[in-house]
């Protein structure tokens, strides 16, 4: 009688503990990319933050010499 009933729990437990134990796994593996990750961001925010200064910056010459183009011609440029 009380062998079956301590063999259904054994099973229980390894069920239990194997649902567990692969949970807790995966959780663990979760954190780790999550904190690989999180290390990567600051340099990837310095970069795009140096090509939206380069870009703003090519953006700005150019808009500059069109201005001053259209302004030259407007005046007649002779």
């Amino acid at each position: 009688m009380e062998r079956p009933l301590i063999t259904v729990l054994l099973l229980v437990g390894l069920i239990i503990g194997s649902g567990v134990g692969s949970s807790y796994a995966r959780a663990r593996r979760g954190w780790n990319d999550y904190q690989a990750a999180k290390k990567t961001v600051p340099g990837a925010r310095r970069a795009a933050w140096l090509l939206i200064k380069v870009v703003t910056t090519k953006v700005g010459v150019i808009a500059l010499l069109l201005v001053g183009a259209v302004a030259f011609a407007a005046v007649g440029g002779d």
